[in-house]
């Protein structure tokens, strides 16, 4: 099967393009490094010649919900049109898990996305997972100096290997719509998975834990991004994953 993995350089993409790759699928990556831009269309079209399924793990730093819309459905439609026209029988776009009630922010963005996958033309399958493992990291690289905040959220983060191995199970199988969700194998909070992640790293930094205001804050607070009960659960927890070669060290 050929594959392109519309972010395959990034934190899950590299994954996804390592996984399909050792299980003997032909791999094409779009991303700017590659000479393929999917906000702008350059490369696009070449990329996906002869390719059987698209597998869209594209993001972008934003909690701005305008600028992420923005990006998510700009990319979203440049991959539909062109599937479309080169014969791509699947699309899999990657989701987060328990945002059905949190369209704000970053959250509303997706949604948005998912949106205009579910009601576009190509056969399709939404996946969506927890937070990584990767999330903490990403929080705490927001701020610099000596403390760090983290949003109040209950979550229940997965190691993003993990997602792709479920994202490429998803490919094989076939356009579904709605796919199993997939999330981590422990109950967390950012708080503490950021002050263990700087403890392992030995970084003196004091974590600030903020309940964030509106509909955003809620949601994170509320205990859904953790999903439910019918979600794929992964086996590697936050802190097998701290000593994992997939822990990127400071």
């Amino acid at each position: 099967m050929r594959i392109a993995v519309a972010g395959g350089t990034g934190t899950v993409g590299h994954h996804v393009t390592r996984t399909a790759r050792e299980a003997g699928h032909e791999v094409v990556v779009l991303s700017r490094r590659h000479g393929v831009d999917v906000g702008t269309g350059v490369g696009v079209a070449a990329a996906l010649a002869g390719a059987d399924a698209v597998v869209d793990v594209t993001s972008t730093m934003t909690l701005s919900r305008k600028k992420a819309t923005a990006f998510f459905e700009t990319g979203t439609r440049t991959l539909l049109d062109e599937e479309a026209r080169a014969g791509v029988g699947h699309h899999v776009v990657l989701s987060i898990v328990g945002i059905d009630g949190i369209d704000a922010g970053y959250y509303g963005a997706k949604l948005a996305q998912e949106r205009a996958v579910a009601e576009g033309r190509m056969p399709h399958s939404i996946v969506r997972a927890a937070q990584f493992h990767e999330f903490a990291g990403q929080v705490m690289s927001l701020v610099s100096g000596p403390f760090a905040v983290a949003p109040r959220t209950l979550m229940r983060p997965v190691a993003a290997r993990e997602v792709a191995a479920h994202l490429l199970r998803v490919v094989e199988g076939g356009p579904v719509g709605r796919a199993q969700d997939i999330v981590g194998p422990r109950d967390e909070t950012l708080a503490d998975v950021m002050r263990r992640q700087l403890a392992a790293d030995g970084i003196r930094r004091r974590v600030l834990d903020v309940r964030l205001p509106g509909a955003y804050g809620r949601g994170l607070a509320s205990g859904a991004l953790r999903g439910g009960p019918d979600a794929l659960q992964g086996g590697i927890t936050f802190d097998d994953w701290l000593l994992s070669p997939d822990h990127p060290r400071p």
